[in-house]
């Protein structure tokens, strides 16, 4: 008998028979290529959708933040502080600075201990850090206040022992409230606590420490020997002049004793960021196409099995390797193409899913959206060469006797 082979709209019949006569396990068996492709697709589209928020919500605290850090020991062990008493107002005087201040951790090579009461149960030190602060500085961390009120210049020109604690220092010393003007003592010192922060924008770690004026620090416990920073707040955009500026405006006659710190650049920051979601995403969404591609394997492998006889018939009736190769390999591909287009359905619809809640505009290149059902079908073919080759091995005598 001649020998004929299958066509393509016969091989095409043939596979979709053999998807349709076991409906459930051809689900199932797609199932992993569909969360394979869809999370490629949706990977590829929330990072671009992300890559181009990134710009518009690049966080303006960031971009508006400058740090300028006392070197001067660095440069000369005898130069003494680099920040002059007027820090503050010489900086401020830049255009585009908002507010501008100096501080540092008090009493940094003893510590300080700080009560609740000079005698009694509350006198127990705590682990609290007692921050010398200025006025600029407090302003420039955007601080949230729960109760009371920040110290401005008067206090801090007079050397006044006030004090602005966080919400957490507040609650280790057990102050919930201003009404009774509680104080709490630092090395047996009363200071008035005036204030208690409840956020802060920048300068978090400010929420677990005791914030005092430069000035009374000064006095109480000199100077800082070295750690002293100034944080500026600045306009939009203007950050890196002024980190550029800062050093020359506090001291003409040695700007080198100050290293002035310009935020990140966003366009840094947005690259890295797009690469790290790519990085991370695109491992999880191969995986899921390994365990997508396994189980067509796995169940391409067991319906060559159960259809020996089937194979065995049909290599009787003329059918040539070659064509029960195709004829598996057409229904693997098949799953995968459907599991591809479903999944890129699914991806797209959790991008735009995504941007309407944020509120972003959902960004899908069209080459993600095509290369979706291409992955799928690639998937489906891989996990099929080998049932496929399988199959064709088959011997018509040896599967007719089964």
């Amino acid at each position: 008998m001649e020998s004929t082979g299958l066509g393509p709209r016969d091989l095409l019949a043939e596979a979709t028979a053999g998807i349709l006569q076991r409906p459930a396990r051809s689900v199932l068996t797609a199932l992993g290529t569909v969360l394979g492709v869809g999370a490629f697709v949706a990977v590829l589209g929330l990072t671009a959708t992300a890559s181009s928020q990134i710009d518009a919500r690049f966080d303006l605290l960031t971009a508006t933040e400058v740090t300028v850090e006392d070197i001067a020991a660095e440069q000369d062990e005898f130069a003494g502080r680099a920040f002059p008493a007027d820090a503050d107002a010489r900086v401020e005087r830049l255009n585009g600075v908002r507010h501008a201040g100096v501080y540092w951790t008090a009493g940094t090579d003893r510590g300080l201990r700080v009560t609740a009461a000079p005698v009694g149960a509350g006198a127990g030190g705590r682990p609290i850090d007692v921050v010398a602060a200025s006025p600029g500085a407090l302003r420039a961390a955007v601080p949230t206040l729960a109760q009371g009120r920040l110290y401005d210049g008067y206090p801090s020109r007079t050397k006044q022992p006030v004090a602005v604690i966080g919400s957490g220092a507040a609650t280790l010393l057990g102050i919930t409230t201003l009404e009774a003007h509680p104080a709490i003592f630092i090395d047996g010192k009363p200071f008035t606590v005036v204030g208690i922060l409840s956020d802060l924008s920048r300068k978090a770690d400010l929420l677990l420490s005791v914030v005092v004026p430069r000035t009374t620090a000064e006095t109480l416990w000199g100077p800082p020997a070295r750690g002293a920073k100034m944080l500026i707040a600045t306009d939009t955009g203007a950050a890196v002049q002024i980190a550029a500026e800062a050093p020359t405006a506090l001291r003409p006659d040695h700007p080198e004793y100050l290293k002035a710190i310009p935020p990140p650049d966003p366009g840094t920051l947005r690259a890295d960021v797009t690469s790290d979601l790519n990085q991370l995403f695109l491992l999880l969404s191969g995986i899921c196409l390994v365990i997508g591609a396994v189980g067509i394997a796995n169940t391409t492998l067991v319906a060559v099995l159960e259809r020996t006889g089937e194979i065995g018939l049909r290599r009787a009736l003329g059918a040539r390797s070659r064509d029960i190769t195709a004829q598996f390999l057409a229904e693997s591909g098949a799953l995968g193409s459907l599991g591809g287009l479903i999944g890129t359905s699914l991806g797209t619809v959790t991008v735009v899913g995504v941007a309407v809640v944020r509120d972003w505009t959902p960004v899908v290149h069209p080459a993600t959206v095509a290369a979706g059902p291409a992955v799928g079908l690639t998937t489906g073919l891989l996990a099929g060469l080998y049932p496929a080759w399988r199959a064709a091995r088959i011997q018509p005598t040896e599967a007719l006797q089964r």
